[in-house]
């Protein structure tokens, strides 16, 4: 039986998962502004601006990039595990 995972459907989960999680955190943000976490931002996204449709996209673009980061680190090693357990 093949265990490995495909790194475009672990890809795209990931990065569509950051993307929404990110927006969801900037409709937080502009909801209650008392506990905004657009200070984070500016720091774990280079190029962020707060209330500017650049600041936003960059952002958006930027957390999907994450996405695919993490793809790119975390299914080759899954792989290669998976296939150590199965020749065991």
């Amino acid at each position: 039986m093949k265990k490995s995972i495909s790194l475009l459907a672990v890809a795209h989960a990931s990065s569509l998962f950051l993307a929404i999680t990110y927006m969801l955190c900037i409709a937080f943000d502009l909801l209650f502004p008392q506990h905004a976490m657009f200070e984070a931002w500016r720091k774990l996204l280079p190029g962020f601006e707060w209330l500017s449709w650049k600041g936003f996209l960059i952002g958006l673009v930027e957390s999907y990039g994450y996405g695919w980061y993490f793809a790119l680190i975390w299914v080759p090693l899954y792989n290669v595990f998976a296939h150590r357990q199965e020749s065991k």
